[in-house]
């Protein structure tokens, strides 16, 4: 029966009572360590054989992760310091923190609402992320295509989108048609990576894989 336990687990006759029957003929004991953000699995099965497990949890709040507090204070101390909300959001992520809901990285959209609940404004030194006009910021870049700018951000952070920050933190994209076809492009899942390193004022093209 062994070897037809896939078989009969995955039959549309098997009920969930069915499978529930079979996990307790096969499973001796479960032994469950949890914390907010992850939980470690020890499953011991009938003859000797075990099974661990490391599940990661959903997390829906910023004070349930592990080191929220922590981010949350050094993420009030970079607002209060004048810095934008994108750059907190990567100095964050650099220094290993997670939002909710998004455990790699923090999200701009996370400072932002975090900054806003303690009343501290966006910083006026945003004007000195004026760029070339031949350039886009992230923001509108996304507006430009009709995408959400988080999607830009996780990109980069999942290097699928391969672009250097400039020196505030602010990442500048080439406004070429070349370009903004190839985020399409990445967007629409017809390539899997795009490459805008090489993407200097007297260079355009790009590379993908």
């Amino acid at each position: 029966m062994a070897g037809r336990l896939p078989q009969i687990w995955a039959d549309p006759a098997t009920t969930d009572a069915h499978r529930k029957s079979l996990l307790r003929c096969l499973v001796d004991k479960v032994v469950l360590d949890r914390t907010s953000e992850r939980a470690l699995v020890r499953i011991v099965w009938r003859g000797g054989a075990v099974t661990d497990l490391d599940v990661k949890m959903r997390v829906t709040a910023i004070a349930k992760l592990a080191r929220g507090g922590e981010m949350r204070a050094r993420l009030l101390d970079l607002a209060k310091e004048g810095r934008p909300d994108n750059e907190i959001a990567r100095l964050l992520t650099e220094e290993g923190h997670g939002s909710a809901n998004c455990a790699d990285m923090v999200l701009p959209v996370t400072v932002q609402r975090i900054r806003l609940a303690e009343g501290i404004k966006a910083p006026p030194s945003r004007r000195r992320w004026e760029h070339d006009p031949g350039f886009l910021s992230t923001t509108e870049l996304a507006a430009k295509l009709g995408i959400p700018v988080n999607w830009l951000y996780v990109q980069i952070k999942k290097k699928r989108l391969l672009i250097e920050p400039q020196p505030t933190g602010a990442y500048l994209f080439p406004d070429t048609s070349v370009v903004l076809d190839g985020v399409q492009n990445l967007r629409n899942h017809v390539i899997g990576e795009l490459d805008l390193r090489i993407c200097q004022p007297d260079n355009g093209g790009y590379q993908h894989g």
